[in-house]
């Protein structure tokens, strides 16, 4: 193999952790910041120059956040397999493996892509009709659907390959590629929407070219990698065995994902019901609050990848630090961030619309979700530990169990009982605290590192 060094790649094997911990999970962070603030600055300039009603506008593109939510999750979850297998092979210095590893990834994620797009073109009219979606939102809402299925194949190949990237200990190298194409989509938003006036349509495009652009130079980039993660598009085949080892961390953490915002799905259908005024609300306010969640979820991501070497490399003590050091880190690092969006939270709102009954319920959402994320903090962290020893199947039955049960159950059961959108949002607390101690007591009881360090 190339001895040759590569400066993004960070030395998880080696040396303090804490330092390295921020280093590795703030790109991440800023990646998923980047990834959302496509969404919103879809939202924010139909919302303040489309042509048509912008506010109709707002929510065909909010309502359209927990269907793209699942369907991304699934694969973003798979691609943590991905991260876990090649971050265990290189480790065990494993060359054979590393490569199979990244070949059977980037088919596997264009070929998923193709087959999304497919299947969704064909029932996401049926998915936006049980969702309930305000009959004068709807034809909007269907329109930038399908031009965003389109481009599934791309936006599944990005996530993959910032898995590999992610997986050596290289962050910066997908943020710096999704910050270049977050400035082009804000651009082509304000030409498709302003200059040409078109409406939801033109958001969409925007962030399919935008999307283009980021998994292009990822792969660009990893055909010219010198070591470890090397592309070569000659090999590109799909190993059995490898993308059983992918799948088998992967498809939980994925299915996790994906029920998790089918549970969403669920409250989402639930919020459509209460109109047009609280669906622009909720939307504006779910696109400043998955900030923060990036945020607490970068840690989670981080502690996977130093877990997943560190434990191929057999070096147990280091995995338990690990834990122990990103739940400080992420502790202290999501409640400053919480406070600053608090803080300027109305002004945020009204970057999305002005309307100040749109501020207004924006704002108490995200009271209620900040009150939660302690709770979603700890889960997370706790469950990218675990997943980092390739035991994913645990926290995944235990955040279906937790989260999604307890939130279609409150939909059903307490919601109708009291209609209004405080009582809706009461669902998140209560679920996230729920499978927080969950996940605690399986971490206690499973004991991942005394497991492993006796083998």
């Amino acid at each position: 193999m190339n001895s040759g060094k590569n400066a993004s790649r960070m030395d998880i094997l080696n040396g303090s952790i804490w330092n390295k911990l921020p280093l590795y999970a703030l790109p991440v962070a800023a990646t998923g910041i980047l990834e959302q603030l496509f969404n919103a600055s879809d939202i924010a300039i139909v919302g303040n120059f489309a042509s048509t009603d912008r506010t109709v506008a707002i929510a065909a593109v909010g309502a359209n956040s927990p269907v793209i939510g699942v369907i991304l999750n699934l694969f973003i979850g798979i691609s943590l397999g991905t991260n876990v297998v090649i971050a265990n092979a290189i480790g065990r210095k494993d060359e054979k493996a590393t490569s199979q590893a990244v070949h059977t990834s980037i088919l596997a994620a264009i070929i998923g892509g193709l087959l999304v797009t497919l299947l969704g073109e064909l029932f996401i009219k049926n998915v936006l009709t049980l969702l309930n979606v305000p009959t004068d939102v709807f034809p909007y809402a269907l329109l930038y659907i399908r031009i965003y299925l389109l481009g599934m194949p791309v936006i599944f190949l990005y996530n993959f390959e910032a898995a590999i990237f992610r997986s050596t200990g290289d962050t910066r190298t997908p943020l710096l590629a999704l910050a270049l194409s977050g400035v082009l989509n804000v651009i082509l938003n304000l030409v498709f929407v302003v200059i040409f006036k078109m409406s939801v349509n033109g958001v969409a495009i925007a962030t399919v070219i935008a999307n283009v652009v980021s998994s292009t130079i990822l792969l660009i980039k990893l055909t010219h990698a010198k070591q470890w993660i090397h592309l070569d598009v000659r090999k590109l085949k799909i190993d059995g065995k490898c993308l059983s080892r992918i799948l088998k961390i992967g498809l939980p953490a994925g299915i996790q994902s994906a029920v998790f915002n089918l549970a969403n799905l669920v409250i989402q259908a639930a919020i459509n019901s209460l109109g047009t005024v609280v669906i622009a609300a909720s939307s504006a306010g779910y696109n400043i609050e998955i900030l923060v969640y990036y945020i607490f979820n970068s840690f989670s991501q981080a502690c996977t990848t130093f877990v997943g070497q560190n434990y191929g490399a057999g070096q147990i003590k280091r995995c338990r630090r690990t834990l122990f050091l990103c739940l400080i880190e992420d502790t202290i690092t999501s409640i400053a961030a919480i406070i600053i969006i608090l803080s300027s939270g109305r002004f945020l709102l009204s970057l999305f619309n002005r309307d100040p009954q749109v501020i207004s319920l924006g704002y108490t959402r995200l009271v209620m979700i900040f009150t939660a994320y302690i709770f979603s903090m700890l889960y997370e962290v706790m469950s990218g530990y675990m997943r980092g020893f390739g035991i994913s199947l645990v926290p995944a039955i235990l955040t279906i169990i937790g989260v999604c049960g307890i939130r279609i159950a409150w939909v059903y059961t307490a919601f109708p009982q009291n209609r209004t959108f405080h009582t809706l949002l009461m669902a998140y607390p209560i679920s996230l605290s729920v499978t927080a101690v969950l996940i605690l007591i399986a971490l206690l009881i499973y004991h991942p590192a005394k497991r492993f360090e006796n083998k």
